[in-house]
């Protein structure tokens, strides 16, 4: 079956969007508009109010940016830095992301887009008004702080989005949201948008909306069977500790196929290389990806030439691939739905699946959230320890004897067990032989030293958009360093162009050491920090001193992680 191209003919385009803002949905990687997009978006773009029901996570942000760029764009230039557009949401979290998002879709059109909220310096954003913006997103206590020191003028609104207005009025922003509103002119249009449509909600449209249009979504409801064969189970882990968290787990797990979900195109980046110096065959997916580096990547996937896809949300809509086995959220998800949604990626065609959660102590109630909504337990299980790791390189090791032993032609070895047994117990030949698979198990996994021309071979292959490795074996989980780690910071960073793949090569390279012992890894912008086995530090740190990563000398420091 052919899959839907982002912003075809029955996507974004039928919507009647401006053809700048349909390419530019595409090349953010969505596929198709989701139902409050499908519902909303035409009713904005003909100039009436509405009042919209949707939850968090069902895509209502491009549901009302969409067509307030499609209107504010057609005459951008002789309206340039006067506010023309009006945002109010509840947190700076979300103000944030979605002053995020209008960015994205409006990308090379220079519009101005000004998020204002409590918590940040308030002159950077008085600065950044007085230059002009044509879209500003606040949040009510910071709108009216600046509506009071003369520094906004709402005079010149066009559009008005409430969003979240029922979270709004729950922190108390209902007279805040009153005295902002009659700042704006009455010719102007407005968008509502709640999870409920309760009476206060119905109380503030009756006030600030005009006739308005209604607009109602659903919420999805999971009845028994729908959900798939999937087992789900969380890791409660710090922020600092979900790289060697998620190596373990892979390693633990050794799955065929694995889509891991990042919140943001920069994590999946980052993740994506850390995973390819370590020794996995990933591959990046995210919306700043154009549709052939898509195509590419989903074939590559698809034809199990990569075993991990590391994605987004926005990126992974739409995916229609069988042979998932596990799905592992890296970052949790926006909403419970959108949970949902992730996990139902396996499981497929009546195949189990597993759905591994990474979440910090902070976490714990979101998964709480999840289990109300599928009516279904997520363990929440212990980290696998080396002595783990070992049992399930022993358990592939005995699979393999079994598949050997169902294949037969063992004729021209027998002999050899059968002048073995002269001298020694039968089962003493049996243990050294298996002894002797296992430990050859382990060479080909990555324990001992590293292979400096596979390593090579690899970030070549990955250098040219391309894993040239076949799929790593999953009967044969790679070993990892476990114990004490110390934490080095490297006194290079993004602003010399380093990766994580150039830390890992140079720390492997130099200290001969394998790659699999080193630890999660975070790049700034002037300096990196990398997790290494507290035992390895010493000869780690030596050896880095006498190199040069991209060109450069590093000092180093150490710290306990």
């Amino acid at each position: 079956m052919k899959t839907p191209l982002a912003g075809d003919a029955a996507g974004f385009a039928s919507l009647g969007l401006a053809d700048s803002l349909v390419s530019a949905v595409a090349a953010l990687g969505y596929e198709e508009p989701t139902p409050i997009q499908r519902e909303a978006i035409p009713v904005l773009l003909s100039g009436s109010d509405m009042l919209g029901q949707a939850a968090t996570g069902t895509g209502k942000t491009a549901a009302f940016a969409l067509p307030l760029l499609d209107r504010l764009l057609r005459d951008l230039k002789t309206n340039r830095g006067r506010a023309r557009a009006l945002v109010l949401v509840p947190t700076r979290e979300l103000a944030m992301q979605v002053a995020e998002a209008l960015h994205k879709y409006a990308k090379g059109s220079n519009l101005n887009v000004v998020p204002v909220y409590g918590g940040a310096p308030m002159d950077h954003q008085i600065r950044a008004l007085r230059r002009g913006a044509e879209v500003i997103v606040g949040t009510p206590g910071r709108v009216l702080d600046h509506l009071r020191r003369k520094t906004l003028d709402l005079s010149t609104v066009e559009v008005l989005v409430l969003d979240e207005a029922d979270e709004m009025l729950d922190m108390g922003f209902a007279e805040d949201i009153d005295l902002i509103v009659a700042e704006t002119p009455e010719t102007r249009q407005t968008a509502l948008f709640a999870a409920t449509l309760a009476p206060r909600i119905a109380a503030i449209a009756g006030r600030h909306l005009k006739t308005p249009k209604r607009v109602t979504i659903a919420k999805e409801k999971l009845g028994a069977g729908k959900m798939p064969l999937v087992r789900q189970v969380a890791y409660i882990v710090g922020r600092g500790q979900k790289m060697t968290a998620l190596g373990r787990i892979l390693d633990f797990e050794g799955p065929k196929s694995a889509i891991v979900f990042c919140r943001t195109r920069i994590e999946v980046d980052e993740l994506t290389d850390t995973l390819n110096a370590h020794g996995y065959g990933a591959q990046a997916l995210h919306g700043g990806m154009v549709q052939k580096q898509r195509d590419r990547v989903m074939q590559l996937f698809r034809s199990e030439q990569a075993d991990i896809l590391v994605a987004t949300d926005v990126a992974a809509r739409g995916l229609d691939i069988d042979h998932v086995s596990h799905v592992i959220n890296f970052d949790l998800p926006t909403a419970p739905e959108v949970y949902v949604h992730r996990i139902g990626r396996t499981g497929r065609i009546g195949r189990e699946g597993m759905a591994i959660t990474l979440a910090n102590p902070r976490e714990h109630r979101f998964l709480k959230f999840v289990q109300a909504l599928t009516k279904q337990k997520i363990e929440i299980l212990n980290l696998p320890t080396e002595a783990d790791l070992k049992k399930r390189r022993l358990e592939a090791t005995k699979e393999t004897l079994r598949e050997q032993l169902a294949e037969g032609g063992l004729d021209e070895v027998r002999e050899i067990v059968e002048s073995l047994v002269q001298d020694f117990d039968i089962l003493d030949v049996a243990a050294a032989a298996v002894k002797m698979i296992h430990d050859a198990f382990d060479k080909s996994t990555g324990e001992g030293e590293v292979d400096e021309s596979r390593d090579e071979a690899r970030r070549s292959g990955r250098d040219s958009g391309r894993d040239e490795r076949g799929p790593r074996d999953s009967r044969a989980p790679r070993p990892r360093q476990s114990g004490a780690m110390m934490l080095l910071r490297l006194s290079v960073g993004k602003e010399e162009s380093i990766r994580p793949a150039d830390l890992v090569g140079a720390i492997a390279g130099e200290a001969k050491i394998s790659s699999s012992a080193i630890g999660a890894i975070k790049i700034h912008d002037d300096y990196s920090l990398v997790e290494v086995p507290a035992d390895l530090s010493d000869k780690i740190i030596a050896a880095l001193r006498t190199t040069k990563i991209r060109g450069h000398k590093v000092t180093i420091q150490a710290k306990p992680a």
